[in-house]
């Protein structure tokens, strides 16, 4: 029961009452003192029905004031409801289309790649021939050791829509096992390509990727053995989630690959360092010696040699002293017979 209901109700027990209290004063004709009384009474009545009347105006006016909030929700809502609707019949209308689906599923795993950081040409390729081959799996990822990994991203969904939209319980089951059959047939499909071939440098396994988290569950809760088939046959069903984590996977393999590479060419590296360091060395002490008797022959030249040139130079000195003594005249004597 809302409360403006509540109080509608206690104003009309309150004019019930006035009304009562009337009726009863015409009726007895009161006395002076008890007609004062009555109209003191009558006074508080009206002025508790004042009261109420603008707790009632004032009630009514968050009424309207929240039936307009409420307004504007439903109609935001209604907008949002005819946006989803619109989406979800252009979604229906693409997954009735197998191209639209093919188109959607790439889309849908090129998310996944954007997201954990492939680079399309460095990382994987699309839509790239096997050579010798006339498959052409819809994603290749490359490997260390040039090995790949190839992706099939097509999947039937016809008879997986016609079991949703589905209205008896017959129709339900007899497309549930049309959609598992379909599951079958196109993993069986996939294992006739050359999607896994040793002589191509590819892995032991393809992926096949359902673009839908409801429909990768629906096949697990609906056939078991879909899944063991499957893993028999090397065909790895993913959702996108299983599909991120097995990128991851094959990413930080890259990755730990190019480290050990990097650290193999790095000790080679490191090994050819340590010869040519060794010969430096010794080239150096070569030199070093050969200073050694470059040094030792220089302080010879300025010490005992240029001692020895000094002390020449000294004599020379010497003898240019005394060969003054030539200018006096020399005496020449005639012997006689």
């Amino acid at each position: 029961m809302s409360t403006e209901f509540i109080m509608i109700i206690i104003l009309s027990l309150l004019v019930v009452s006035i009304s009562g209290f009337v009726l009863i004063y015409f009726l007895r004709r009161p006395s002076s003192v008890q007609q004062v009384s009555l109209t003191q009474e009558i006074n508080t009545m009206r002025t508790e029905l004042e009261r109420v009347s603008g707790l009632i105006q004032i009630l009514e006016k968050d009424r309207h004031t929240q039936f307009g909030e409420i307004t504007t929700q439903l109609k935001a809502t209604n907008e949002q409801t005819t946006a989803l609707n619109s989406t979800t019949a252009a979604l229906r209308e693409a997954l009735a289309n197998s191209r639209a689906r093919g188109q959607w599923g790439e889309r849908m795993a090129e998310d996944i790649l954007r997201a954990i950081g492939f680079a399309e040409g460095i990382n994987y390729v699309k839509q790239t021939s096997m050579p010798g081959s006339n498959s052409r799996p819809d994603f290749t990822f490359m490997l260390p050791n040039y090995l790949k990994l190839n992706m099939d991203v097509k999947f039937p969904l016809d008879n997986y829509l016609k079991c949703v939209n589905s209205v008896s319980q017959e129709d339900t089951s007899r497309y549930s096992k049309a959609f598992l059959k379909d599951v079958h047939d196109r993993i069986n499909e996939i294992t006739t390509r050359d999607y896994i071939d040793p002589n191509m440098s590819t892995i032991g396994c393809v992926l096949l990727f359902i673009p839908n988290e409801q429909i990768f569950q629906f096949i697990q809760e609906n056939d078991l053995k879909i899944m063991d088939d499957a893993m028999e046959k090397h065909v790895i069903l993913c959702s996108p989630s299983t599909l991120f984590a097995i990128l991851v996977v094959i990413r930080q393999a890259v990755e730990n690959f190019a480290i050990n590479e990097t650290s193999d060419q790095i000790i080679t590296e490191l090994t050819r360092f340590t010869q040519q360091w060794t010969l430096f060395i010794d080239k150096l002490e070569d030199v070093g010696k050969k200073i050694d008797a470059t040094q030792s022959a220089y302080q010879n030249l300025t010490t005992t040699r240029k001692r020895a040139m000094d002390r020449s130079l000294s004599r020379i000195a010497g003898l240019k002293g005394s060969s003054q003594l030539s200018d006096t005249p020399v005496l020449e004597y005639t012997l006689e017979d």
